[in-house]
C-alpha cells in the first residue's frame, strides 16, 4: 500500500492514542516556539501600564528590549505553567475534534448540511473541553508576563492568586475565553479544511501544505476574534493600574471588560496588540497543524511496522455495536435452550395399538402417571 493510501487511512481511523499523543506534541511546540512574541502580545494589550508602550511596533525590536532591560530569559518568563496545561489541553481538544467530526460527517452526507459547517461545530465543541484544561494555565502565565508582574515563579504565581482571590480567579476570563474561542476554532476548522481542499485535494500527505492552511486559517481567526483576546487579557491579568484608576478592586465578566477596555482606551483598545497577536498566531498555527499531522502519520507508520493495531474511535463503537447484537443473539439461544429443556421434560404420553385380538376401536394410553386411563 502507498504512503499516500496510509495517510488517507490514518485521517479516518487514527486510533485515540496516535490522536492524543500527536495533539498534546502539537500544543506543546506550537505554544512554546513562539512564546516570546506572545509575552510582546501581552505587554502590548496592557491598558494603563506605562512600560509597556514600547517606541517600536516592531515585534523584535521589543523582544529587544525586553530582553536589554529586563535580562535575556525574561521573554520566557511563564513558559512551564503553559507547558503543562498545553499538553492535556490540546490532547482533549484534537480527540474531540476528530471524533465528532466522524460521527457528524455521514450525517452531512445524507443531508444538506455543508461539510464546512461539520468541521466548524466539531471544532467549537472541541473548545470547550480545551478551554476548561487551559484557562487556569493562562492565568498564571499572563500574570507572569507582565512588566511589573510581583510573582517570582509560576508556583508562588498559582499559590498568591488561590490564597488572595480564591479558586474562582482562576476561571474568571473563562466565559469570555468560549466567547472568544469558540467562533476563533470555529473559523480556524472550516478556513484550514478549506484551504486544504484547495491546495492539497489529493490528500497526500505534504507538511508544507499543513503549514500554509493552518498559518491562513489562524491568522483570519485571530484578527476576527481580537477585541475578545484584550478582554481576556484584562480579565486574567486584572492589571493595577486600571483598578487604581477605576478605584475598583476588580474586573468581572466580559460586560465589565468590555466597559473598561472601552472606557480606558477608546474602541482603538479592543486591537490593542492585533499585529502581535497575527504574528504569534498564524506561525503557531501552521507548527502545530504541521507537527499535529507529522506525528499522527508517523506514529501511524511505526505502529504498522511493529504489526500492532490500536483501538480506533470507530473502532470502539463497531465494537459496542457488535457486543450489544452478541448479547440479543445469545439471549436467543438461552431462551431456545430452556424451551428445549422444558419440553424434554414434559410427561411423554404414549399411543399404543391393542393387539388384534382386541377390538381396534380401543385405544390405551399410557403415561407417566399410573392409574390414567381413557
Amino acid at each position: 500500500m502507498s504512503g499516500e493510501d496510509d495517510y488517507e487511512s490514518l485521517k479516518e481511523g487514527a486510533s485515540i492514542g496516535t490522536v492524543m499523543t500527536a495533539g498534546a506534541i502539537a500544543g506543546i511546540m506550537e505554544h512554546c516556539v513562539m512564546f516570546p512574541v506572545d509575552c510582546v502580545k501581552t505587554r502590548m494589550q496592557a491598558l494603563a501600564c506605562d512600560k509597556t508602550k514600547f517606541r517600536s511596533s516592531s515585534i523584535f525590536a521589543n523582544l529587544v528590549n525586553i530582553a536589554k532591560t529586563e535580562g535575556l530569559f525574561r521573554p520566557l518568563k511563564g513558559v512551564q505553567p503553559l507547558m503543562l496545561g498545553a499538553g492535556p489541553a490540546h490532547a482533549v481538544y484534537f480527540a474531540c475534534y476528530e471524533h465528532i467530526k466522524t460521527v457528524m460527517t455521514p450525517v452531512a452526507q445524507q443531508s444538506i448540511l455543508p461539510e464546512t459547517v461539520v468541521h466548524g461545530v466539531a471544532g467549537a465543541a472541541a473548545t470547550v473541553f480545551h478551554d476548561a484544561v487551559m484557562t487556569p494555565a493562562d492565568v498564571v502565565k499572563q500574570r507572569l508576563q507582565q512588566c511589573c508582574s510581583p510573582y517570582k515563579s509560576a508556583w508562588n504565581c498559582a499559590n498568591t492568586v488561590y490564597r488572595t482571590e480564591g479558586i474562582g480567579a482562576f476561571y474568571r476570563s473563562y466565559t469570555t475565553i468560549l466567547t472568544m474561542n469558540i467562533p476563533f476554532q470555529a473559523v480556524h476548522f472550516m478556513v484550514y479544511e478549506q484551504m486544504m481542499n484547495l491546495i492539497n485535494s489529493s490528500g497526500e500527505y505534504v507538511p508544507w501544505k499543513h503549514a500554509v492552511s493552518g498559518g491562513m486559517a489562524g491568522a483570519v481567526a485571530a484578527t476576527i476574534t481580537m477585541p475578545w483576546d484584550v478582554m481576556k487579557t484584562l480579565l486574567n491579568t486584572q492589571e493595577a493600574n486600571v483598578l487604581t484608576r477605576l478605584n475598583t478592586k476588580r474586573v468581572s465578566g466580559l460586560l465589565d471588560a468590555f466597559r473598561t477596555v472601552r472606557g480606558v482606551a477608546g474602541w482603538a483598545g479592543f486591537y490593542k496588540g492585533w499585529r502581535a497577536r497575527v504574528i504569534y498566531q498564524a506561525p503557531s498555527t501552521a507548527i502545530s497543524w504541521c507537527v499535529y499531522e507529522s506525528f499522527k502519520y508517523y506514529l501511524k507508520e511505526d505502529s504498522a511496522k511493529a504489526g500492532s493495531r490500536e483501538e480506533t474511535i470507530d473502532d470502539l463503537r463497531q465494537g459496542l455495536a457488535a457486543s450489544r447484537a452478541g448479547g440479543e443473539a445469545e439471549a436467543e439461544r438461552r431462551d431456545s435452550r430452556l424451551w428445549d429443556q422444558i419440553v424434554t421434560d414434559l410427561p411423554q404420553v404414549q399411543v399404543v395399538r391393542a393387539e388384534a385380538a382386541v377390538n381396534t376401536s380401543d385405544l390405551v394410553v399410557r403415561d407417566s402417571f399410573p392409574g390414567y386411563r381413557t
